[in-house]
């Protein structure tokens, strides 16, 4: 008789891990953040961001995190019936990072709500979202600077700006009229020129009879235009003045798609929650935005605002990097120490640390400035922390070794 084998329950036991880093406070744990903020005039604001920080680093907002980065946007250019669509459905997670974003004043609480410190309290809470998920803070960004654009245009002010002040984050793909609250989006970049809109060759015509006065034709193409699902977008194009900007909705105001018709997505390396679309624009209606001819300086004041935006959200992911290389240091030994103990680790960790700590103070006296709109610094200010990201990020990778690279929020930071 054959005996039998034992069952066979475990081939071993899980030792010298980490564990997951979740449910801690991205605010209490920040110390560099908490003084800065005190520091550049936004002190009123510590318990409101300590909330906010117990919020991000919970179990609950890092998975939604990790789910809207998981499962990517889908693109449906028809309906069922063969209707013309043009639309993205996202994750839920995605919405729910859209509402605590909008719903928590990332977008325009500045502008919604003036006070000494605003900039630097919003600044604050972005940096911290940063270490969750990066997709849902384009849209963000984009609304943030296009409501100083926007104030230019009196008409489109009176009917837009309470939509886009509202802490209320509305999904719905319905005209903005309809909706509790609204996003903009922009849209710059052509194949020809890059960088340089001055090459742009999308043009615009004025829109002739009293059908819609004061409103003109869009048609040509953008290479980028992120997250398409936002209700509006700011768009450059060429008029016989020269290049000019247009706010262009995604409904016409008789409730009509508008003639804005995605090609398909970007295939990025970085986040995959957001969808980086081309787009192309079939005699789309739209509203002049600024003087005609005069579309660099209306876009670039957006994109003074956008620039903040860069040098924060880059904080962030330096932080969510240390965090990382922190917390698993501390719990995983190697030849008979802790990593954080070993020499050459405790170097690498202190580079780290300076560096974010830099990054911190820079991004939240540069917030400061735009409370003070003192516009000598933020241009030349703000590149910093974002080239300083990506050397920290290559920094932190090996300290997990092979699982860092394993995991989803790592795989992120890497990307």
């Amino acid at each position: 008789m054959i005996p039998t084998p034992p069952i066979m329950t475990a081939t071993h036991e899980v030792l010298n891990q980490a564990r997951a880093l979740e449910n801690y406070n991205a605010y209490a744990s920040n110390l560099p953040l908490q003084e800065a903020v005190a520091q550049q005039g936004a002190g009123w604001a510590q318990d409101w961001l300590m909330a906010r920080g117990a919020e991000v680093g919970s179990a609950e907002w890092i998975e939604h995190g990790r789910l809207a980065n998981a499962f990517p946007p889908v693109l449906k250019l028809f309906d069922r019936y063969g209707n013309r669509r043009d639309e993205v459905d996202f994750h839920p997670s995605w919405h729910e990072c859209l509402g605590w974003l909008k719903g928590n004043g990332c977008d325009t609480g500045p502008w919604a709500e003036p006070k000494p410190g605003a900039h630097v309290a919003r600044a604050a809470a972005y940096v911290m979202f940063a270490e969750i998920e990066c997709g849902s803070l384009c849209p963000t960004t984009m609304t943030y600077g296009a409501v100083p654009a926007l104030r230019h245009v009196p008409e489109l002010a009176r009917e837009w700006m309470p939509k886009l002040l509202s802490r209320d984050y509305d999904r719905r793909f319905i005209p903005a009229a309809e909706k509790a609250g609204v996003m903009i989006g922009m849209g710059l970049t052509e194949k020809q020129g890059g960088s340089d809109v001055r090459a742009n060759t999308t043009r615009a015509e004025a829109n002739g009879g009293d059908a819609n006065p004061g409103t003109w034709r869009i048609t040509g193409h953008k290479w980028f235009l992120s997250a398409p699902m936002c209700d509006a977008f700011l768009v450059t194009a060429q008029t016989a003045k020269g290049l000019s900007c247009f706010f262009v909705p995604r409904w016409t105001p008789d409730g009509r798609l508008n003639e804005m018709r995605i090609q398909r997505f970007k295939d990025k390396m970085g986040d995959r929650s957001n969808a980086g679309t081309e787009m192309e624009f079939w005699g789309s209606m739209g509203w002049l935005v600024g003087e005609e001819g005069r579309g660099i300086p209306t876009v670039l004041e957006m994109g003074v605002y956008t620039r903040l935006d860069c040098a924060i959200g880059s904080t962030g992911i330096m932080r969510a990097a240390l965090s990382q290389a922190m917390h698993h240091t501390s719990l995983r030994a190697a030849f008979g120490k802790l990593l954080k103990d070993q020499p050459l680790m405790r170097n690498v960790l202190a580079d780290m640390a300076l560096e974010v700590e830099a990054a911190t103070a820079l991004s939240m006296r540069l917030a400061r400035a735009f409370d003070a709109q003192d516009g000598r610094i933020r241009i030349t200010a703000a590149p910093h922390p974002h080239a300083g990201g990506e050397i920290l990020d290559l920094q932190a990778l090996p300290d997990p070794g092979g699982r860092g690279h394993g995991s989803a929020r790592r795989q992120r930071l890497r990307r």
